[in-house]
């Protein structure tokens, strides 16, 4: 029978890409990891990694061991979920990921929730964005993310990963004081009369930039991108001092009256997507459960969204 520890650490270079990474992840030497494989690769009795220049890749065989792997840890998560659904009271840790606007937002009024209803429950909240927290999931980094998905740029959806739906969150088109003449216009029109205006957008590897690049090029300009970051709330602080147009969710606000003026997007465009994800298996934990009612009564709380 195959060593399920150096099976978990053969899982982990195909999620992780580099022995170095594996290391770091798990407080491990890099030769004790590559000690690791190399006694799976005596158990298996085939090559499971090549050598691609300085790194390695995993061979077919070692593809087929892992896809196994995650039969098996799925499973295992099933398990640990039902021992904790046969205890009275909620304990562990629950690892969370958010992008800004949720963590902000949302987040809090749910770790206020569960705090009330579960007190032994500890919540340890990272703030990153979907790109990067969605791989660390699978990675089994975190327990659950909070991601996001914009109209037109449907995420990936691996078979090992499980989403529910949140909320739909609007999206708005937020113009400086120094812009006039748009009142009355289409959103079409309004978007065209910012084609030689700065922007603020988030970064090229990003799915809100990709969708923010389309929706402007759909309107017949490409934009001039001045400033970019994931930080919204900058966002909205270079358009409140005249510097920059800008795409914001209703979200950026946390329920006050927005700052400056809003134009509504073409039809389509309006909404981006909130869900939560975890892996496939470890939905059924109470803590997992737990979080997702409290994150479901935080924006049932909220009177700002539709």
């Amino acid at each position: 029978m195959f060593d399920l520890h150096r099976l978990r650490l053969l899982r982990e270079l195909k999620h992780r890409g580099t022995l170095a990474a594996v290391a770091a992840a798990l407080s491990y030497a890099p030769s004790s990891v590559s000690q690791q494989l190399s006694q799976l690769e005596t158990e298996v009795g085939v090559p499971l990694l090549e050598p691609v220049g300085r790194r390695v890749r995993l061979t077919e065989q070692a593809e087929i061991l892992v896809a196994h792997t995650e039969a098996v840890l799925e499973r295992l998560e099933r398990a640990e979920a039902d021992i904790a659904a046969s205890l009275t009271d909620l304990t562990g840790t629950l690892r969370i990921a958010s992008f800004q606007t949720a963590a902000l937002a949302l987040v809090p009024t749910a770790l206020g929730l569960l705090r009330e209803q579960h007190p032994r429950l500890r919540v340890h909240v990272t703030h990153m964005e979907p790109e990067r927290a969605l791989p660390a999931l699978q990675a089994r980094d975190f327990d659950l993310v909070l991601a996001e998905e914009y109209p037109g740029n449907p995420n990936p959806r691996p078979a090992e990963l499980e989403q529910e739906d949140l909320l739909e969150d609007a999206l708005h088109l937020a113009l400086p004081e120094s812009v006039h003449g748009a009142g009355g216009q289409g959103s079409l029109a309004v978007l065209r009369s910012l084609a030689s205006h700065p922007w603020v957008m988030e970064p090229e590897d990003t799915a809100a930039r990709h969708w923010a690049m389309t929706l402007c090029r759909n309107a017949g300009f490409e934009p001039d991108v001045r400033f970019e970051t994931t930080d919204l709330l900058l966002h909205l602080r270079l358009v409140e001092q005249q510097h920059a147009a800008a795409f914001l969710p209703a979200l950026v606000w946390d329920g006050r009256a927005p700052t400056v003026a809003l134009r509504r997007l073409p039809r389509g465009q309006r909404t981006r997507r909130i869900f939560t994800v975890v892996r496939r298996g470890r939905s059924r934990h109470p803590g997992v459960r737990a979080c997702r009612e409290a994150l479901r009564r935080a924006v049932a709380l909220r009177s700002d969204l539709p």
